[in-house]
């Protein structure tokens, strides 16, 4: 059947399912889905007349007829959709239900049937099918690698390891490159120069599966977003830009964190530049998703802390670019922590040390909802998931300077319990001061960014690991100095002292009730659940007294709550001891240590002498971080 005519009787049964009762617009959403809908991603039919959007808290595949969202399908599936493809023609639709055990279905778009499930890793993410329709590439978030999945042998046929937590992927026009999306930096955190932290993006070559690694300008964290030009000619990276360098005494003009567009030189694999989505006094928090139009005029990215699209004119864009000095922002910082200004250069740097540079290049337009993620863009359209707020923003780019928007809704309008309301503070860079950042910007996912900051709390100079919030609350104090009483102050002092805002007690108390709320991702070091036999062996040395781990960190919360001085004091530190902070998934919490100088828990075992474990084989060092790492 061709695409056309398949769309046509797709949407025509659509029609007669909502004519029947079978599926209304509203309520048959919203009566299987729970309290939340969480549509998060997007893609659109060839011939622009359905729209496909994962429900991520509903746990479906919504299927929705355009223009009007009339009528609406759902489809269950087996965990969370953390993002879909589809298949060539549109027959087919694949999504990533993510697990500790994930898998991707393929679903019949007429029928709505799930037609094959293929197994992938940890937390599959961002499903890419290949321009020959022949494999899908799956990113694996906590294995740290992607899957491929040959869809005419119907199974996966190989694992390609990236670095760390693959959020997004774009395949290259011609098929031969897989551009991935690494979402944090993953070294040593208390480097400066051209050793500092960054993220990386990984290039699959997909007929060898060999893989490089491109380096992204220092302070780069959170890339969720990631996509090609129609003509490959370049990687576009949407991620936030940490100033992790500066004392935090303000957020004016970007001073802490920064959101960015990274364009990359696909054919010399190197960053052109990297330019701030944010304008001079207005920033713009977040950035999540990022897609080109099919003729690569424009550039649209979804920024979720503010809720809104910029608009970017490509040709503008690059234009501007090209006509820059070349700055090896791939190999250097751009802070080197000696100068207290920016922007003062005649190069390429004042790209990013300057916000506004994209005032007449490009636009921001306001979205209707609230925590807009992935999008998807055909012809002159931009369907953009509304996180929060249940909907669809659809924007209609006009050749002039403006643009049309529209809200599709997925269900009613969601009533937030206080929970709910407290993850929408989180994420919420309209809280901050000018709206450069939200608690999300420093915490991904109520986590952690993999860098150092120098928070004013213990005095100025002594940069401290992001701390992950999971159990904070229920593992005082809070910070590594211990100088905040309880998790509920050091909300409060980030709102005023970070975010630079004032909100009503009841707001701040949300937050606390969400960041209780978060629970502990299964870790990816357990089989089926349980502990390897590595892992066995490693429990019993934890908690003998010949190593005594579980003493300052007995279960189950893994902490006693109390400041130890265990030899860590590094140069700049005023203070010899610090809070020992719960190890219940210190797995995805790398680097290690207050000041982050370890990469690995082997490396604190051993360079870093923590513990009673001078005495240990190599073998039985293996043994405890194989435990350490299944919490």
């Amino acid at each position: 059947m061709k695409t056309a005519a398949f769309f046509s009787a797709l949407r025509c049964g659509l029609l007669v399912l909502a004519a029947c009762g079978a599926a209304p617009a509203d309520d048959a959403v919203r009566a299987r889905a729970g309290a939340y809908l969480g549509p998060s991603a997007t893609a659109v039919s060839e011939d622009g007349r359905v729209l496909f959007v994962a429900l991520s808290d509903a746990r479906q595949l919504a299927i929705v007829d355009l223009p009007d969202a009339k009528a609406i399908r759902t489809v269950d599936t087996p965990a969370e959709p953390t993002g879909l493809a589809l298949g060539r023609g549109g027959q087919r639709v694949y999504v990533a239900c993510a697990a500790a055990a994930s898998s991707v279905v393929e679903i019949d778009a007429a029928s709505g049937a799930i037609v094959a499930r293929f197994a992938a890793g940890h937390t599959a993410m961002a499903p890419v099918l290949s321009p020959d329709g022949k494999r899908l590439y799956v990113c694996n978030r906590f294995d740290h690698d992607v899957s491929v999945i040959d869809l005419k042998q119907r199974k996966e046929v190989a694992r390609v390891a990236v670095v760390r937590e693959p959020v997004a992927a774009a395949v290259s026009p011609d098929g031969g490159e897989l551009w991935v999306a690494n979402l944090l930096p993953a070294g040593r955190a208390d480097r400066y120069g051209v050793l500092a932290a960054a993220a990386v993006v990984t290039v699959i070559d997909t007929r060898t599966l060999q893989t490089a690694q491109v380096r992204l300008i220092t302070g780069t964290t959170s890339a969720r977003g990631i996509a090609l030009t129609p003509d490959g000619r370049y990687a576009l990276l949407a991620h936030i830009l940490a100033r992790y360098h500066l004392p935090t005494i303000q957020v004016d003009v970007g001073w802490m964190n920064v959101n960015a567009l990274t364009v990359i030189d696909v054919r010399r694999r190197e960053v052109l530049n990297t330019v701030l989505l944010d304008g001079s006094l207005e920033g713009a928090a977040n950035p999540w998703g990022v897609a080109c139009t099919a003729d690569g005029r424009r550039i649209c990215v979804s920024h979720a802390g503010t809720n809104e699209l910029s608009v970017i004119d490509s040709a503008a864009l690059l234009s501007a670019l090209r006509a820059l000095p070349l700055v090896a922002f791939s190999n250097a910082a751009f802070f080197d922590g000696t100068s207290s200004s920016y922007g003062v250069t005649a190069s390429g740097e004042d790209v990013v040390n300057v916000p506004g540079f994209l005032a007449g290049i490009g636009r921001r337009v306001k979205l209707p909802g609230v925590g807009p993620r992935g999008l998807a863009v055909r012809g002159s359209l931009v369907y953009v998931a509304e996180y929060f707020t249940d909907g669809i923003a659809a924007v209609t780019l006009r050749a002039e300077n403006d643009a049309e928007v529209r809200g599709l809704r997925l269900g009613p309008h969601p009533q937030w319990n206080e929970v709910r309301r407290g993850e929408v503070l989180f994420h919420d860079g309209r809280v901050c001061r000018q709206g450069w950042q939200s608690c999300a910007s420093c915490h991904p996912d109520g986590r952690a960014d993999a860098l150092n900051w120098d928070l004013l709390n213990d005095g100025e100079g002594n940069p401290k690991n992001t701390l992950s919030l999971l159990w904070s609350h229920r593992t005082p104090p809070a910070m590594a100095s211990g100088v905040r009483p309880t998790a509920e102050a050091a909300v409060r002092s980030g709102i005023e002292h970070i975010l630079m805002a004032e909100l009503p007690e009841a707001d701040a108390a949300a937050i606390d009730a969400w960041l209780k709320s978060l629970a502990p991702v299964p870790s990816p070091y357990r089989v089926d659940g349980r502990l390897t036999p590595a892992a066995e062996r490693g429990r019993r040395l934890f908690e003998s007294d010949r190593v005594a781990c579980a003493t300052c960190h007995p279960a189950p919360r893994y902490t006693d709550g109390k400041m130890h001085d265990v030899g860590s004091r590094g140069e700049s530190d005023e203070r010899s001891a610090f809070d020992t902070p719960t190890l219940v998934e210190v797995w995805r919490t790398s680097p290690y240590l207050h000041d982050g100088r370890y990469t690995t828990i082997e490396q604190l075992l051993t360079e870093g002498k923590h513990g009673m474990t001078n005495e240990l084989s190599d073998d039985e060092i293996a043994d405890l971080a194989e435990f350490v790492r299944s919490l």
